[in-house]
């Protein structure tokens, strides 16, 4: 089967790889209809694989082709849903909606073989898979698939930050991570949401998508201008989600005293700003990697009845064989995300 492979930085490769299988009881093979790039597979592809080669990938959506002996809730051509990490769903730490740090758990193009390809194993599949109740080829689809991330980790964020109908919400980045924590802090009844990004068509978007305001500005002429917006103070609530060290500052310096940081970019930093300012504006940094599986049926809903549209970040489509120039286009800034159909 073909399968994108990471060779090094700025090398991505589409190849003949072995046919996907099933190995352990409860494992099922889907056979890949849908799947995305994401962000964190852009820093991988920037900075090159940690453990040459990789195959990448870990949003889709695709049809049940094989099914382990232990598998119960799954037969062949049921369509399924499945969240970036898989999970049993029964350790401690699934009991805590911790789904993506399972146990016995792992994650999709990192522990094994990634979904940028015809088809993928699905190991403890009954517990990670959800059985969607659409046709193949729903116009919904695009929206489904970012219930495997995208969204459902925006939707995380404004989550831990405490968004409510109370709450002034500022978000940092304007990708595809950042447009979704708009549209979920609109779902969640935020007053006002400020986002932070200066590419007009990814803002214009967010508008459409939730945004009241959009600033334009980074660093310190962009703080003051939040703070302007907000009479001084900064917003209640800052959702961070770029993952660089000059994004969390600037959160540091939106976010109203007593206020909370959320953040879900995935860091490439080693240290967060906090200390005695920090201590004493007595704020919350929270956020970290979303456990999509514990949100996926409780945003599904407003998805099917059209309530919402995340999917609309997937500007790009392309086919398998054209995954190196998803990544190009995604890196150029010439497109949010990129959706794959094989």
């Amino acid at each position: 089967m073909k399968a994108t492979i990471l060779r090094g930085a700025g090398d991505i490769r589409v190849e003949d790889v072995p046919d996907a299988a099933v190995e352990e009881p409860g494992d099922v093979v889907v056979r890949v209809l849908q799947s995305g790039i994401c962000g964190s597979d852009l820093h991988r592809y920037r900075r090159g694989a940690d453990n040459a080669p990789e195959a990448l990938g870990h949003e889709f959506i695709g049809v049940v082709e094989e099914v382990g002996a232990a598998v119960g809730s799954l037969k062949r051509g049921d369509l399924v849903v499945s969240p970036w990490a898989f999970s049993d769903g029964t350790c401690d730490l699934c009991r805590d909606g911790r789904f993506n740090n399972c146990r016995h758990g792992g994650s999709f193009s990192y522990a094994i073989p990634g979904a940028q390809a015809e088809a993928v194993r699905v190991p403890l599949a009954d517990s990670t898979l959800i059985k969607l109740p659409v046709a193949a080829d729903s116009v919904l689809m695009p929206s489904l698939l970012s219930l495997t991330d995208v969204y459902a980790t925006g939707h995380h964020g404004a989550v831990r930050a405490g968004v409510n109908p109370r709450t002034t919400v500022t978000v940092i980045g304007d990708g595809a991570v950042g447009l979704s924590a708009v549209l979920a802090s609109r779902r969640l009844g935020a007053e006002r949401i400020i986002l932070m990004g200066r590419h007009k068509e990814r803002t214009d978007l967010g508008r459409e998508f939730g945004a009241t305001d959009v600033v334009a500005e980074r660093g310190d002429e962009g703080v003051e201008k939040v703070r302007e917006l907000t009479g001084g103070d900064g917003t209640h609530r800052v959702i961070e989600a770029v993952g660089f060290r000059e994004a969390i500052e600037q959160a540091m310096g939106v976010v109203r005293t007593g206020g909370v940081i959320s953040s879900i970019g995935v860091p490439q930093y080693g240290e967060a700003p906090t200390g005695v300012p920090f201590y004493r504006r007595g704020l919350t940094l929270t956020g970290g990697s979303a456990p999509v599986r514990a949100y996926i049926e409780e945003l599904m809903p407003d998805i099917l009845d059209g309530t919402v549209e995340p999917g609309r970040v997937f500007d790009l489509a392309i086919g398998l064989a054209d995954v190196p120039e998803g990544y190009r286009a995604m890196t150029e800034r010439e497109a949010i995300k990129a959706r794959i159909t094989p």
